[in-house]
């Protein structure tokens, strides 16, 4: 099997361009879904049930189905509806998001209810305020255990990008399907994307290594 790396060198600068695309869509989404998570896995563990049960459905539906089918409802229904047109950087990126805030949410759920509840009675028996107890006892304790979580869904997060070339977001899967288009080529356009797939991901593993490492 011949192998054409001068295929490789003429796309390089659009792969490289959508590998861009791929870390700014999947940064925008892991954070906006790091917010909106927080108050999803807040509303999961309510006292009120008209509160816990949406976010429970939320959740439920988020991680209960393809990824791919939220990405077509989003970009083919929610957008259209929002803003009168479609743009696939935007579907990309809320489409993303609302996924991964589901995962986030429980994230959140999982840390916080990790930490002994005596601590939160004896801040309550100090005077502290719930919310009080909440943001200077719980969750500085909890955020440390959430963080190789929270790695993992970012990893997780960037590799699941890829499926927004279905809606033609311009990231690295879809210069590579153009690549493979073009040429009517397989091995070279999808052992580069995976090669720098594989770079991302284990960059990033490493980084939050040595950040949980800093952190104990």
């Amino acid at each position: 099997m011949d192998f054409r790396f001068d295929i490789i060198a003429y796309y390089l600068p659009l792969l490289l361009k959508g590998t861009l695309v791929t870390i700014g869509i999947s940064l925008a989404a892991i954070l906006l879904g790091a917010i909106l998570g927080l108050a999803v896995g807040f509303g999961r563990m309510s006292r009120h049930a008209w509160i816990r049960y949406p976010a429970a459905g939320y959740i439920n539906f988020f991680r209960g189905t393809p990824l791919l089918v939220q990405v077509l409802m989003v970009h083919f229904g929610l957008i259209p509806f929002l803003i009168g047109r479609t743009d696939p950087i935007i579907a990309a990126i809320l489409a993303l998001t609302l996924n991964s805030a589901a995962y986030t949410a429980e994230i959140y759920r999982a840390g916080i209810q990790s930490i002994e509840k005596g601590q939160t009675e004896a801040a309550l028996s100090l005077g502290m305020t719930r919310l009080q107890a909440m943001r200077h006892i719980v969750l500085p304790q909890a955020i440390k255990r959430m963080i190789p979580a929270f790695g993992n869904e970012f990893i997780v997060l960037i590799k699941d990008s890829s499926l927004v070339a279905f809606i033609a977001a311009p990231e690295l899967m879809y210069y590579s399907n153009n690549m493979r288009g073009q040429y009517l080529r397989v091995w070279e356009p999808y052992l580069t994307a995976s090669f720098i797939y594989l770079i991302l991901t284990y960059s990033l593993s490493k980084l939050l290594q040595y950040w949980e490492r800093r952190m104990k």
